[in-house]
């Protein structure tokens, strides 16, 4: 098996090929792109290989321009620290979304899934974005909660969620009717269940709902300040780094 990684953190590039030789010793990893550019020339001058593990944010921009310059029939496992591009990521002939960190576990995982699906995708033949939807299950997200309060178990619908913060260390989910119900996981944890298209993380603390945004202000440096429709804890800010990913999450619905 030929595997290219693109992947602009160096040292996160050599740990991933680190741990394809591991999983997969006889794959071949025959280059390690960083950029939009990079990988643009590259599968212009070359044939494709057989896998490609790329991350979604680049030195350059988003990975997803390298489809607009040249086409790639390949599976792709993306690797990326955000959720927010699970639909665009199928689009693109992605066949898993790996989430970091993630663990050997979850890489053997994604390659046991190219196995399966190696008859699925066929050279100059597009997927059916339906039917690979329905396969992997991307995207579609929790639909309720198990929670415990006042000695009692309650099941609360993701979609009367409006936000999920940290609070005391917890995790806590805010209802549209303003209850709060504490929950073991991680926000990371529960990021990975829900829908990416349904919920955004701000940052370390918030998971959003986009039915929750009221309006999105410009504030200063180049931030974003986010009114939901109930008040919150703390101020939403969104880092100027983040914004553009943000506001192409409104957009693209």
């Amino acid at each position: 098996m030929d595997i290219i990684i693109i992947e602009d953190e160096l040292k996160a590039a050599k740990s991933l090929a680190n741990l394809i030789t591991k999983i997969r010793p006889a794959a071949q990893i025959k280059a390690q792109l960083q950029s939009i550019e990079s990988a643009v020339h590259y599968f212009s001058e070359n044939e494709e290989p057989d896998l490609i593990f790329m991350d979604i944010q680049l030195s350059d921009g988003l990975c997803f321009e390298i489809f607009k310059s040249v086409k790639i029939h390949c599976p792709i496992i993306f690797c990326t620290a955000y959720g927010e591009y699970s639909m665009d990521a199928i689009k693109a002939n992605g066949i898993d979304y790996l989430l970091k960190p993630f663990s050997k576990e979850d890489l053997t995982e994604a390659f046991e899934k190219v196995e399966s699906f190696k008859n699925f995708f066929q050279q100059d033949t597009q997927p059916d974005l339906d039917e690979l939807l329905k396969r992997i299950g991307v995207d579609e997200g929790k639909k309720s909660f198990l929670v415990f309060k006042h000695n009692k178990y309650t099941t609360i619908q993701t979609d009367a969620i409006a936000f999920i913060y940290i609070r005391n260390d917890s995790a806590t989910i805010m209802t549209f009717q303003e209850q709060e119900y504490t929950i073991s996981q991680s926000l990371d944890q529960i990021q990975s269940l829900l829908s990416s298209k349904q919920f955004f993380r701000l940052n370390r603390q918030y998971l959003i709902n986009f039915s929750a945004i009221k309006e999105v202000e410009h504030y200063f440096d180049r931030k974003l300040f986010v009114k939901l429709v109930i008040s919150s804890p703390d101020k939403l800010l969104i880092g100027k780094e983040k914004t553009t990913i943000f506001l192409n999450w409104l957009e693209n619905r």
